[in-house]
């Protein structure tokens, strides 16, 4: 009980400070306020209905928006399964909770579940080799995941302990990198300053098992979210602004992440501008700040971001990642609360509003925050402050079915699968032939009067698109019950040179 009372009083002193410094800078109101409990302590606002969803949020044109979960309070960070079911953490309940995919078309995930919980701050997720990494506040840590049933298969594991949680910024961020790697953003303790821990404020990377920690990126305020672009394999990560210099600066950011880079916090702002609460960097003979590769508005906060696969989207997504902004919560009139798309084009990244309509008239109904492409090419949203999931779909009919693109969609992978390096091909495609035959595709495939052709397969899709589809099927296509192993064996079949040729 009294580690609760102390565990209160700070978390008072925290908001309470923070509370003082807008009323200092004369920028607080009643949406700052509640902007202000959301980001401290999770305080959500109304939950989010279907009918305020369709009414007031808006896409590009050929885009659909339904409220696909709407009873997950504060949540916040999102990953697929292999098998497609939905993951999402929550921090401020310290647990994960499974959304069951939609195998009955209802628009909705077919059940919630709690995975895992009693955690400390959990946000960021990951999958690798049948193990699902956690990022907790003061460690990462990761469980056996049985994908196929959708539980967890054993003991919770910690892996990367003793990590500092105190301050702002106590989340932690991970991903696996195509180099097998597990990357770690950490952030600030603080608005600005120096640093007792020199990990915070930085991106590191680790062995899977924990091992081998290495700083590889200083000087990142806040970095949420980050992900690497399919078609130059370049690392980009979200990035936070600092508070308190007024309502329109500094910018937020994109960073192009490259090993060994300082990206400027706590001695530089935006475009490498000198802060005026630091002075000079100490460090000014050793490193060289990197500029941003983007600017956000100030104080818009991005966080989770996606590169999106584009065989699902309209063709001007073919270099394009999604970008969830959670909103502004110190600013005099509020900005952000909307998901951006980011489009790499021959003139630089241009910024395109997305999915609006969270601030109507300063009244803040949602904040963004993390985006996940799943197996069905659709996007899912997390909104913590109406703790609700988003579903974002493009070229369906009011019916919910899917049209049929007037060209064949290309889904070709972007490099190898890993597992393809040692795999026996002629062996894997055998057995994918008896599956094939086992479950009776061709009865729909080669069969009947309408028969679903897989001619040219292997010219659109490559082998983690014929996996997702096996794990995720589009309606009238039934769900086998296919291991991890199976779904490999018949990729490999269905794609082998005289199969759909």
């Amino acid at each position: 009980m009294k580690k609760l009372f102390i565990g209160l009083a700070i978390v008072a002193l925290v908001i309470g400070g923070t509370i003082a410094a807008l009323l200092a800078s004369g920028t607080i109101n009643r949406n700052s306020l509640l902007m202000v409990l959301n980001v401290m302590v999770g305080v959500g606002g109304p939950p989010a209905t279907a009918t305020e969803v369709e009414q007031n949020y808006r896409l590009p044109e050929g885009f659909q928006i339904q409220l696909y979960a709407n009873n997950l309070p504060k949540a916040r960070f999102l990953r697929f399964t292999p098998a497609g079911d939905l993951l999402v953490s929550r921090p401020h309940k310290g647990d994960i909770v499974l959304l069951r995919r939609d195998l009955n078309n209802d628009g909705q995930p077919d059940a919630v579940e709690t995975l895992i919980e009693g955690l400390q701050r959990p946000l960021g997720l990951d999958f690798h080799d049948q193990w699902l990494y956690i990022a907790e506040a003061n460690r990462i840590g990761r469980v056996p995941f049985d994908s196929d049933a959708g539980t967890v298969a054993g003991d919770y594991e910690p892996l990367i302990e003793g990590l500092t949680s105190d301050g702002n910024h106590w989340s932690k961020t991970i991903r696996f990198g195509p180099d097998g790697l597990l990357y770690l953003a950490q952030g600030s303790t603080c608005n600005v300053c120096t640093e007792a821990d020199e990990r915070r404020a930085t991106m590191m990377r680790f062995n899977p098992d924990g091992s081998n920690g290495q700083i590889i990126a200083t000087g990142l305020r806040n970095s949420v979210g980050f992900d690497w672009a399919p078609f130059s394999g370049d690392l980009y990560a979200t990035d936070n602004g600092r508070d308190l210099l007024g309502d329109d600066f500094p910018p937020c950011e994109l960073n192009r992440i490259e090993a060994g880079k300082f990206y400027g916090w706590p001695y530089f702002n935006g475009n490498n501008l000198p802060d005026p609460d630091m002075g000079a960097d100490p460090l000014a003979a050793e490193r060289q700040p990197s500029p941003p590769a983007h600017d956000f508005r100030a104080h818009n906060a991005p966080l989770g971001m996606t590169f999106v696969d584009p065989g699902t989207l309209p063709a001007d997504y073919a270099r394009s990642a999604l970008v969830a902004l959670h909103g502004s919560w110190n600013r005099s009139i509020p900005d952000g609360y909307k998901v951006v798309s980011l489009h790499w084009t021959d003139a630089g990244i241009q910024e395109r509003d997305f999915l609006t309509g969270f601030n109507q008239d300063g009244e803040i109904s949602g904040r963004p925050v993390d985006v996940a492409q799943g197996p069905d090419g659709a996007i899912y949203v997390s909104d913590d402050y109406a703790g609700a999931i988003y579903r974002i779909s493009y070229g369906q009919d009011q019916s919910g079915g899917l049209q049929i693109p007037a060209t064949p969609v290309s889904r070709l992978d972007s490099r190898p699968p890993a597992w393809l390096a040692e795999a026996d091909l002629d062996a894997m495609a055998g057995r994918g032939r008896a599956l094939y035959e086992q479950y009776g595709c061709r009865s729909c495939h080669e069969e009947g009067l309408n028969p679903k052709s897989l001619t040219g397969l292997n010219q659109r899709l490559g082998y983690d698109a014929v996996i997702d589809t096996l794990a995720a099927p589009q309606s009238p296509m039934p769900v086998f019950p296919l291991s991890d192993t199976e779904r490999r064996e018949l990729a490999v079949f269905l794609l082998a040179p005289g199969t759909t040729d």
